[in-house]
């Protein structure tokens, strides 16, 4: 449904986007994850055919972003980081006009209005002046907007920003339901947004992709090692603890209500959790918990785009 190839975005000497290639399918939710200045943003703005790219093509729909733009507009809704609404109008008076500015026939106009009223939750505030709206329900016309012509591809720039957390949590279920059917591409820097909502992610920094995949694709790729919290019942002499040293690297010990907490990490496949048992054993030792630890997201974020990493 999106093919970019090899895009490159130059404003005077600052290269925006460097050799971007990607491809998303039909039915996907793509997250586009970068800090501010990434080039998220770019990259939409050439998708929805705000800009053209300095090199490389994109295909949207099997349609070019050069020879076919307005069949590109007519398969993508679009909703930006600022939802572009008339404040002097009503939900239903503005839904009306982009109806009728995305060229629904005027046989279905009804139809398509009630629907995406339904869908996005905005019977409460149908005749409201958009003026007056909430952020969240601004955001919910924004997306009606872009959702009304039933587009195959939907494009979404900054969706929760400036909502409070139950408005996020409705906005994410609704991108959801709409990701059933359509093909999704949002972008954001907001770590749970990607965890809560899309299947798949790229990760950009400094106009460049620097991963690709599902988060758990990409958490295995950083991840060089296995981490373990061990809790022992009880306090462990120091040359006890120094014998997990054959098994892993120690990265903490610390007394806690009475047990032993160590940290440690040791390479993959090494059948850690299984010398740790066999330590326990040898030592009289008895193991409380044995925690396996992931790498957080915003663990791989931070080592990514060069921040202070794990």
């Amino acid at each position: 449904m999106i093919k970019v190839e090899n895009i490159d975005k130059i404003y005077g000497r600052f290269k925006a986007v460097d050799n971007v290639s990607f491809h998303i399918g039909k039915g996907e939710i793509v997250g586009l994850l970068g800090p501010n200045g990434a080039g998220k943003t770019t990259i939409m703005k050439i998708l929805t055919g705000y800009h053209y790219p300095t090199h490389g093509t994109a295909m949207l729909n099997g349609y070019s972003i050069y020879d076919d733009l307005l069949k590109v507009k007519e398969s993508t809704g679009y909703l930006p980081e600022m939802a572009p609404l008339y404040d002097d109008l009503t939900v239903i008076e503005y839904l009306d006009f982009m109806a009728d500015i995305r060229k629904v026939p005027k046989s279905r106009k009804k139809e398509e209005i009630d629907r995406v009223i339904q869908e996005c939750g905005l019977t409460p505030v149908v005749y409201r002046g958009i003026g007056k709206l909430s952020k969240g329900y601004r955001q919910r016309t924004g997306l009606a907007q872009a959702i009304i012509h039933s587009p195959d591809i939907l494009i979404l720039d900054e969706p929760t920003t400036g909502l409070d957390p139950n408005q996020i949590i409705e906005i994410r279920k609704l991108i959801c339901d709409i990701g059933r059917e359509k093909t999704v591409i949002l972008s954001t820097h907001i770590l749970q947004e990607v965890e809560a909502v899309c299947n798949r992610v790229l990760i950009m920094n400094h106009g460049k992709i620097v991963a690709e995949g599902t988060p758990e694709t990409i958490r295995d790729q950083v991840q060089k090692d296995d981490r373990f919290t061990i809790e022992v019942s009880g306090l462990v002499d120091t040359n006890v603890v120094k014998a997990l040293e054959a098994v892993s690297n120690i990265l903490s010990t610390e007394s806690i209500d009475g047990k032993t907490v160590i940290k440690i990490s040791a390479p993959k496949g090494n059948s850690t959790g299984e010398r740790i048992f066999d330590w326990a054993v040898q030592n009289g030792l008895r193991l409380s918990a044995l925690v396996p630890e992931q790498t957080s997201l915003e663990d791989i974020f931070r080592k990514l785009t060069n921040q202070a990493g794990v």
